[in-house]
């Protein structure tokens, strides 16, 4: 009775392993959806605006050539870097708690920092507007490369919010896979307690 009783008690445990690595690795899988998705969305707004942005600066005078050029340089950035992001990314394969931990935290810090970096875009576009005003030579490229700036750095702080959060809510259902772990020690060692 007590062999019946242990090889229970261990295909019980083995089935609460192979469900909790389950769970962690459909929480991946989303994970990965989710920034492949968001890199697709910046790389098609960057790419669209490259095109346009290159066409309309050949139509346009004055301050607005110049807007329209900076939007096609900027977006040609972005645009490279999404084009990285998509050629460089990977298949992760079966990641441990600790692991997907550290990718999720990694993740929601790479989009707050993305917002800073926006933030200082709009200020440097901000700055350069300004300095237009009071400008002897370029001061339309100045005005129009500010204003250029300021818009993609709008554009990106938006873009960046949005995916911090929605990371941020996705990051939940990990956190709460956690607080089903628990590690325990007694008189006569240490153990892990998984809550059902």
């Amino acid at each position: 009775m007590k062999a019946i009783s242990v090889i229970v008690i261990i295909i019980f445990l083995c089935s609460s392993v192979f469900a909790q690595q389950a769970a962690l690795n459909n929480f991946n899988t989303e994970r990965q959806r989710i920034a492949k998705t968001g890199v697709y969305v910046v790389g098609s707004y960057a790419a669209a605006n490259v095109i346009y942005g290159s066409i309309a600066a050949q139509n346009a005078t004055g301050s607005r050539k110049y807007f329209h050029e900076m939007n096609a340089i900027f977006n040609g950035v972005t645009l490279g870097i999404s084009a990285l992001g998509i050629i460089t990314a990977k298949k992760e394969g079966s990641l441990n708690y600790v692991s997907s931990l550290k990718k999720q935290h990694a993740l929601e810090k790479l989009f707050l920092f993305n917002a800073g970096l926006d933030l200082a875009y709009i200020a440097g576009g901000a700055y350069l507007q300004e300095k237009a005003k009071t400008s002897v030579k370029n001061s339309l490229k100045q005005k129009g490369y500010g204003q250029s700036i300021m818009l993609q750095g709008g554009v990106l702080f938006l873009f960046d919010g949005i995916m911090y959060f929605i990371n941020k809510k996705h990051g939940e259902k990990l956190y709460g896979l956690g607080e089903r772990i628990q590690f325990t020690s007694t008189g006569n060692g240490i153990g892990v307690l998984v809550k059902l």
